[in-house]
């Protein structure tokens, strides 16, 4: 071979290598067989419908009656109308070609005063016919039972997941659902992100019921700094004792595996001092491990409770033994990556300072460069590489426990352009590409990962952001409701579809 061939040669596998960093060459036939791709909702974001047929008024409802907690004022009262519109929806999952739906149920539809009052048998009715639905088209349910929402009564009561008494209405709903669904639902999700939720409503103070204390936030009452380990710790049983009762009297006989979903934010180190790698490490402990090490090992990290001391809860003997493997599988929502900052031997933030944030500080530049390319939330940059090293770091540590990539998602910078053609969201194509490039790695190293979701079907009610991020492969009219494919709907099928060729839409 001259050395003209010899070079020619080169530069295809350059360019080869390239195509695969990018993405570019993903294919479906990258995954296993029995991998399972689909896409992903949560029912206050698209039902609407908010009081009808004897739903009653939940968190976010009370929540956002204040426009000023939501960034353009908006709530989900009507959201994109799902509760009206469910069987045009699950048609248009189907010509997706999608192996799988995941969505959840709405606790105030089906149980409107929790524990203290009956069952809406409407709201069973409606979720039968999502249900059964989706099975004669060949669609696997993925059913998460909380999705941050729930009857504003239970906070009225008792003030929700700060009170024990909250875990008995969360394992009476969750029997509910169990009940009435777990016939023909054999994947189960408990609780959705119980990490950023609490961050979010009992931290920093932006979700309802809107908690905190500074340097995190000026809220009316709280203590960011004790009420986030109290709400974990009452959702944490609460996943527990549903768990228990489900394989004591459900799972023999319906068949199906229960896991729990974490926002898996992945770290890395600022510097390539030990310090701020030894920070990551606690970022991901503190983040991450909260969550699931209780679930898999039946207590708190030992860095938590390392720095946290007295303040972190803790568990019965008892409560340990049935909280020790309560998961079949392991939820994953990833969307970023983050730079972490040692905060124990270098100066940091007021917040940086604080031990429930395990003494680190996160940035999202490092020398001036940021992370990654922006989108239309700010803390979410364009990071794939961060897959790999997400579900890297859960294989090792949770002894490659099963896995779902749950949530996956991107939503375009917002600008100023009535001209924007939104139809065209090359950047959301490309976003999906590299991070199922970097997924397939992550498959290919021995990563026990069974299935992918995209965040979201159409564009939703994006909690405190409103209606301005954009995550959905299909675009909704906000005076029509109209659901219009963008570009990467059409991608997403050809992906799953790859013995058909179709022309994008112009």
């Amino acid at each position: 071979m001259n050395d003209i061939m010899i070079g020619f040669v080169l530069l295809l596998l350059l360019v080869a290598a390239q195509a695969s960093i990018n993405g570019d060459a993903i294919e479906r036939s990258d995954f296993p067989d029995g991998f399972l791709f689909g896409v992903s909702t949560s029912a206050y974001q698209i039902e609407g419908a908010n009081l009808e047929d004897g739903k009653s008024v939940n968190n976010w409802d009370a929540f956002s009656l204040s426009p000023s907690n939501i960034e353009d004022g908006g709530n989900g009262f009507v959201a994109d109308d799902h509760y009206h519109r469910y069987l045009e929806d699950i048609e248009t999952i189907q010509s997706l070609g999608v192996d799988a739906y995941r969505f959840s149920i709405s606790w105030a539809r089906v149980l409107p005063r929790g524990r203290f009052g009956e069952v809406n048998p409407n709201g069973i009715l409606f979720y039968n016919k999502i249900l059964d639905n989706l099975l004669l088209r060949g669609i696997t349910p993925f059913v998460t039972i909380y999705h941050h929402d729930f009857p504003q009564e239970l906070q009225d009561r008792y003030g929700s997941w700060l009170s024990p008494l909250m875990r008995e209405d969360y394992v009476h709903f969750a029997e509910t659902c169990f009940k009435n669904f777990g016939d023909r639902v054999k994947h189960w999700i408990t609780i959705n992100e119980p990490n950023l939720f609490t961050q979010m409503a009992y931290k920093n103070g932006k979700y309802p019921p809107a908690r905190c204390s500074p340097p995190f936030g000026n809220c009316s009452a709280g203590n960011s700094d004790i009420e986030p380990l109290v709400v974990v710790h009452n959702m944490l049983l609460a996943h527990g004792k549903a768990m228990k009762i489900y394989r004591r009297d459900y799972q023999q006989k319906q068949g199906g595996i229960v896991g729990i979903v974490v926002d898996c934010l992945m770290y890395e180190p600022l510097t390539d001092n030990d310090l701020d790698q030894d920070a990551a490490n606690r970022g991901l402990a503190f983040y991450i491990g909260w969550v699931l090490d209780p679930l898999i090992f039946g207590d708190y990290p030992s860095e938590m409770r390392q720095y946290l001391g007295n303040q972190l809860p803790r568990f019965s003997s008892s409560e340990s033994n049935f909280m020790k493997d309560a998961i079949d599988f392991i939820g994953v929502n990833h969307y970023t990556t983050t730079y972490a900052k040692d905060c124990i031997h270098s100066t940091c933030s007021l917040t940086g300072n604080r031990a429930i944030n395990g003494f680190l500080d996160t940035t999202r530049e490092r020398d001036g460069i940021p992370i990654g390319e922006p989108t239309g939330i700010e803390v979410m940059r364009v990071v794939p590489r961060g897959t790999r090293k997400m579900i890297e770091y859960l294989k090792k540590r949770y002894d490659n426990k099963p896995m779902f990539v749950t949530e996956n998602g991107y939503s375009e910078p917002l600008v100023e352009n009535e001209n924007q053609n939104v139809l065209q969201d090359n950047k959301r194509v490309e976003y999906h590409k590299m991070y199922l490039s970097s997924l397939a790695q992550a498959i290919s190293d021995g990563a026990d990962v069974r299935g992918y979701f995209v965040w979201t079907l159409m564009d939703d009610f994006e909690w405190v952001h409103g209606y301005l991020p954009t995550f959905g492969l299909y675009y909704v009219d906000r005076e029509t409701l109209n659901r219009i494919p963008k570009l990467s709907a059409r991608w997403y099928q050809d992906f799953l579809n790859p013995q058909y060729v179709r022309e994008y839409i112009s």
